[in-house]
């Protein structure tokens, strides 16, 4: 599988930080160059996914050559910033940034295992290998909210393992939750926080669809959804403060726009590589293929908007991951849990590689430029 950063075909937006400007740019790749193409007609990502066709306007529209995307990206690492070179930003805006969970049937029987422990990582080995002999590993095959899901959830009520995570796995509604706020995601080469109250976390490597108001699909990114399974684990009602920290959801390095090339066939035959780099030597490799998951993307986005939910500037949703990350990291039957300077790398070719390294959401840059801030800089631009 490829690992380039940049994918070598498609419409890919972005937004980058621009010497000499006060608002972020919007910006695209032409043959290995980024072009800030910031224009009255799409001042945003959101507006310019909002047309009735995104990637005809980034093809069509002029741009001014910015710089070469290597050294763009080089630049884009948090560790060799430099204010007066440009540097990539998470690709989204004024979008809702919304998750779906237990859409794998790995990240189902992890989840349970998480409440059955109770947030204690010392017991999840052993709670593994009791779920799996109660549950089976081959849930993979039952359609979400169908009859045959409804008859293993009553056999498995009556065996004393059901679980509210079992609930959104397979039974007919999905888990939709707001992963963070418009404007608080962060991209490639960014730090990506742990709230330092958790000992046991993990990255959660998942496609990202980009949807536009009237509720159709016009792009697609990669994101890590970080999460604190500890924190979680103690309780369902912890979601926010296990899901919602300070650069705790990374996105990027591009938004690619369908066209006849890149459509949402492409995302659901999409394999994502997973690869964790730390300081102490450990490396960690996980591949997965959408193909398994649970409940079709196209379905979780009308379960996320539609007569019953609107959003006006659109939305962008994770969805989900299909990877549980539990090799051993310091010790037989310790399972894994990040360490600080952790580098997660999630890839798949038709959309590049989102890198990030870890640290404490408390050491992360702060998120101080928010709608109000960008509103302003646009109208004093005129780009409003």
């Amino acid at each position: 599988m490829s690992n380039a950063i940049v994918p070598t075909s498609g419409v890919l937006l972005g937004r980058a930080k621009i010497p000499g400007y006060d608002h972020p740019r919007i910006v695209t790749i032409r043959d290995g160059i980024v072009y800030d193409i910031t224009d009255k007609a799409g001042p945003t990502v959101r507006d310019i996914c909002e047309m009735a066709e995104p990637a005809s306007y980034v093809t069509g529209v002029e741009g001014t050559r910015i710089g070469a995307v290597d050294a763009v990206l080089a630049n884009s690492w948090s560790g060799t910033f430099d204010p007066a070179h440009p540097a990539l930003l998470s690709p989204i805006d004024l979008q809702a940034v919304k998750a779906s969970g237990v859409t794998f049937v790995a990240s189902l029987l992890e989840r349970v295992i998480e409440e059955q422990a109770k947030g204690d990582k010392t017991r999840a080995d052993s709670l593994r290998e009791e779920v799996l002999g109660l549950i089976g590993a081959d849930l993979s095959q039952i359609v979400p909210g169908s009859p045959a899901a409804m008859q293993v959830k009553e056999a498995l009520i009556a065996r004393g393992v059901w679980s509210q995570y079992l609930e959104v796995g397979i039974g007919p509604d999905a888990e939709i939750f707001t992963k963070g706020q418009p404007m608080s995601t962060v991209g490639f080469g960014a730090d990506v926080g742990l709230h330092p109250i958790s000992s046991w976390n993990n990255p959660e490597p998942e496609i990202v669809l980009v949807v536009a108001s009237s509720g159709q699909i016009v792009g697609a990114t990669l994101g890590n959804d970080v999460n604190l399974r500890d924190v979680e684990g103690r309780s369902a009602l912890l979601l926010g403060k296990a899901k919602d920290n300070n650069a705790s959801g990374s996105v990027g390095p591009f938004v690619r726009l369908f066209d006849g090339e890149f459509t949402l066939e492409t995302v659901k035959a999409a394999e994502l590589s997973m690869r964790v780099e730390g300081e102490d030597g450990f490396v960690l490799d996980g591949h997965s293929n959408m193909a398994k998951i649970s409940r079709k993307p196209e379905s979780l986005v009308e379960a996320t908007i539609g007569r019953h939910h609107q959003y006006p500037d659109g939305l962008v949703l994770f969805l989900g991951t299909m990877f549980a990350p539990v090799k051993d990291r310091d010790g037989p039957g310790k399972g894994f849990t990040h360490k600080l300077g952790d580098i997660v790398s999630i890839s798949t070719p038709s959309l590049g590689t989102l890198s990030n390294r870890v640290r404490l959401s408390t050491e992360c840059a702060p998120w101080t430029y928010g709608a109000s801030h960008l509103l302003r800089d646009l109208a004093r631009a005129e780009l409003l």
